[in-house]
This record gives C-alpha cells, structure tokens and sequence, in this order.
C-alpha cells in the first residue's frame, strides 16, 4: 500500500516517543483501533529494536512504523562539556548520582539501518535530520515507505527531493525533542503557521504534529493540507504507554502549568513540563548525544526519587488534556469529534 492511501486510511498516527513510552503493546493498541502505531527506536540496540518489532507482530499487527534518528551534529568542545559537567555536580548529589560519560555516538545508526532493511516494517521515519538517498532507496527497495520529520519548509524540501515518499511537519509546541536538523536550531513555528506552507511546498503527503489533543485539532489540520495527524502526549497517560507513573502523574499535577524548550537534559532542543532542572540549567550547551548521555544517570535517580523536578518529562503544550483512557478509546474519541468537526473518513 503507498503511503497516501496508508495514511488516508490510517489518519491518526501515534507519535513514536523514545525513552520507553511506545511500547509494543501502545503500538498495536493504535493499530488495532484503526490507526498508526510507531515504535522508536531511539536509544535501543539493534536487537533491542528487533525484539519490539517482534513483539509487534506477534500480536497480529501489520501495520505500524519504526522511528529513526539520524545522526546530525558535530562534536562539542572538550571544555564545554566539562563545564557542563561541574555545573551538573550539585545535580548528581541530590540523589547519590554520578554525572555520566560524554559518549559520542550515532545510536547504532548503520546497525538499525541494516536491520530494517532486512526486516521490512511498512513505514519508516526519522527525526533529527534526513537521511541519504541511499538510505532512502534502500528501505524503499525492500518495500518500506519512508517519513522525514521536518520543522522548515526548507527541510521539507531536502527531504523530498532526496527522495523520502512524505513528511512529518512539527509544530513547535509538540512535546519531546525537536526534530531540527540543525541541533542549534530554535523553537520553530507552530504547527497552523507551518503545515499550509509545508502542503503547498512538496508534492507528498504531510502528517501535520505538535500539540494535538482533540478531533477538532485534527479536522483543521486536514483542513489545511495534512493527510494524517500524528499525537504524542494524547497517549502519554494511557495505560499501554511506557512512560514512567511518576511522569503520568505529573501531566495532571497542578502545580505544573506549562512546557518550555529546553537543552538541559540531552543537549537538543525539546519540550517539557517546566521544572527545576531547566531553569538551573537555562544555559545548557547544544552537544547531542553528550549532554543525553552526562544527565541519564541523574535523570533516572530522580525518577527512582520521585522527583518531578530532576526529570525529563517531556509534553507538548496541550498536556492537561492527556486522558488515561486505553489507548483505542483515545483513537475512536478522537475519530468521533472529527466527524463532528466535519471530517469524513
């Protein structure tokens, strides 16, 4: 099947969310309900990624994506990741932690590259940059359509042209990492501002993400030229997810009342619920996957702590609409208040 006609069939797509919250059981939640589940593959081995993509189709489901990154980005300076690392002391003996290695790697770039040429999935995307026509011509080889996440027409642009069969536009208040493929990029635009623009700039279909939470969002994104929307956060609270209990509860928490963009947990820009470990760290250097790999270990002694103010939990701005609905509810609500918004599908 292309992707146009996957995607018109398939139009409420489940943002691949890295870290442990799409979880094959999230994924075949969102297809089984007449959407399109993603599985990141972001900071899994190659293994780890197959033994998802297995238990994928062990559950019957053969429609569904695998998110990409792809690596982007030059190396950072040695003295500003050791200043970053003294700044992040007081950090580590909140917990007991240890502020981790710098490590520069491509997350097993070439390694899921070969795996999913191997192992064909139906749709595969990328965050973070595009990658070569190479890559591209060889997923499409093997029978994959390919999806590049863009926050620029400019990007949108390369993406095609290099031969990616349709586009992801992110808007800027989707929540977790920025998809620039610049790392040093900024906030970008919102989403109703950069999805017409996108449609009318490439001949291919665009899913429209950031910062939706309802049918309406949906209705007006198809409205001005999306053939799919894709949702994050609308998932993060579902009991399917993977995301920690303690981020769950923190996206109906009142004492948090909005998101920011920030570096200061991996070293890219993304978006989160507002915190402590943000504001402290407001000057954090760009220097991905460094700063992902120095802050992890401090990240995961806050989770175990409970400590809301220590950890990543990352939520586009429509975060207080999260319900904890399984994951299908979500999809068929969803459906139901874009038929009322006029949608046909």
């Amino acid at each position: 099947m292309r992707l146009a006609e996957l995607l018109r069939e398939r139009w409420i797509v489940q943002a691949p969310m890295a870290g442990g919250a799409s979880t094959p059981d999230l994924v075949a939640a969102v297809s089984g309900a007449g959407g399109l589940g993603s599985l990141a593959a972001g900071y899994l081995s190659a293994d780890a990624l197959a033994e998802r993509i297995a238990a994928v189709r062990a559950s019957g489901t053969t429609a569904f994506g695998v998110n990409v990154f792809v690596p982007s980005g030059a190396p950072a300076a040695p003295e500003v990741l050791a200043a970053y690392r003294e700044e992040l002391g007081p950090e580590a003996g909140r917990h007991g932690a240890t502020v981790g290695e710098p490590v520069r790697d491509d997350d097993a770039w070439a390694a899921k590259t070969d795996l999913l040429v191997s192992d064909p999935v139906p749709v595969v995307s990328f965050t973070f940059g595009c990658p070569s026509a190479e890559v591209l011509d060889r997923l499409r080889a093997v029978g994959s359509a390919t999806v590049v996440t863009v926050t620029t027409v400019e990007e949108a642009r390369i993406a095609v042209e290099r031969g990616a069969d349709g586009v992801c536009a992110q808007g800027s208040e989707a929540g977790g990492h920025r998809a620039v493929f610049d790392p040093a990029g900024g906030g970008g635009s919102p989403l109703f501002a950069l999805l017409p623009e996108v449609a009318a700039a490439v001949d291919a279909p665009v899913i429209a993400a950031g910062g939706l939470m309802n049918g309406r969002d949906a209705a007006r994104a198809l409205e001005l030229g999306a053939t799919a929307v894709q949702l994050g956060t609308a998932f993060l609270r579902c009991p399917e997810s993977g995301a920690n209990p303690v981020h769950k509860a923190a996206l109906v928490d009142p004492a948090f009342t909005e998101t920011a963009l920030t570096r200061a947990f991996t070293g890219r820009p993304a978006r989160g619920l507002a915190n402590r470990f943000m504001w402290e760290h407001a000057q954090a250097p760009t220097a991905y996957p460094e700063v992902h790999h120095m802050t992890r270990p401090l990240r995961a002694a806050a989770a175990s702590a409970g400590d809301t103010g220590g950890m990543a939990l990352w939520a586009g701005d429509g975060f207080r609409s999260a319900s904890d609905a399984p994951a299908a509810e979500v999809v068929a609500r969803l459906r139901g208040e874009a038929a009322e918004a006029g949608v046909r599908r």
